[in-house]
């Protein structure tokens, strides 16, 4: 199986926090940006939450990024702007120092963190733009951060045919960021399903590889979309075209959630797309895909 693929195109939208330093984030997580607007101040709130904006007459929460992911604070707190996100279910503002351009790049472009930045870091990929290093934010783990969603299931809410047929399947789950992968991976535990996991499409496919042939092989893959190197539309079309892989069931994890997402990955090969993160929608999913591989 190839993985020597040109890759999709992706845009990234470049920000810069009080060192300068340029960080990214997909733009596609984007809904707009604004001038930082007055907030007002919750004294219960999680200290990484600046306040609440009103946007349209909807509340907005304020996410101070400089203090979320462990940078110093911006030199005037009250200026900058909002990098306005929606994703994971909901909408968000991003304080920043400033925002400096869109590059439009490949997936291929965008390479996994070294290995020193470790665990704590809260950036999923790097590319280079112009010459100048630039990371790229891992939004969800920022999120989480502060408000992690529930990932335990209601062992009632499923038959125990439901459970068994679960625990038959054999999944592979795919996603570049730490948090999300755990996420997944704590919600089929807790069904007491195990899994493999691969942080991305190039990991997966030598787990594919591995797994050929034994006990073990897999036949759900769970595949986050926005990843370095290689995306999700791009790891499924690989699938689908590679005969010992070509009827695995496929369903996209992602962040993003949009009619344009769905039809991608139809496009793509996928059997099915989810946005992030739902326990019970996630279950829900795999219960279909088990059925679909198991009969």
């Amino acid at each position: 199986m190839s993985t020597n693929t040109a890759g999709d195109s992706m845009s990234l939208l470049l920000f810069t926090l009080r060192s300068g330093k340029l960080m990214a984030i997909n733009l596609l997580k984007v809904s707009e940006i604004i001038p930082c607007p007055p907030l007002t101040r919750l004294p219960e709130s999680h200290p990484h939450v600046k306040g609440i904006a009103t946007l349209r007459g909807a509340a907005l929460s304020v996410i101070d990024l400089s203090r979320a992911i462990g940078e110093r604070p911006l030199a005037d707190p009250d200026a900058g702007c909002l990098i306005v996100t929606d994703v994971s279910r909901s909408k968000q503002g991003l304080h920043v120092q400033a925002v400096s351009k869109i590059h439009h790049c490949r997936t291929t472009d965008i390479r996994p963190p070294p290995f020193a930045t470790g665990g704590k870091a809260f950036i999923t990929g790097v590319t280079q733009v112009d010459g100048v290093l630039v990371q790229v934010l891992d939004i969800e783990k920022v999120i989480h951060g502060i408000s992690p969603p529930p990932v335990e299931v209601d062992s009632s809410a499923i038959s125990e045919e439901e459970a068994a047929l679960l625990r038959r399947a054999r999944i592979l789950v795919v996603d570049d960021s730490r948090v999300a992968l755990q996420q997944s991976v704590q919600a089929l535990r807790g069904m007491g399903v195990t899994c493999h996991t691969a942080r991305g499409a190039i990991d997966a496919v030598e787990t594919l590889l591995e797994l050929m042939g034994t006990e073990q092989e897999i036949n759900v893959v769970v595949s986050d979309i926005e990843m370095p190197e290689m995306d999700g539309y791009t790891f499924t079309r690989s699938l689908r075209d590679t005969q010992e892989f070509k009827n695995l069931y496929v369903l996209l994890h992602t962040s993003l959630d949009s009619v344009m997402n769905s039809e991608n990955a139809r496009l793509a090969g996928a059997n099915a797309v989810l946005t992030k993160f739902s326990a019970p929608e996630l279950t829900k999913c795999l219960i279909v895909a088990a059925r679909a591989v198991l009969g």
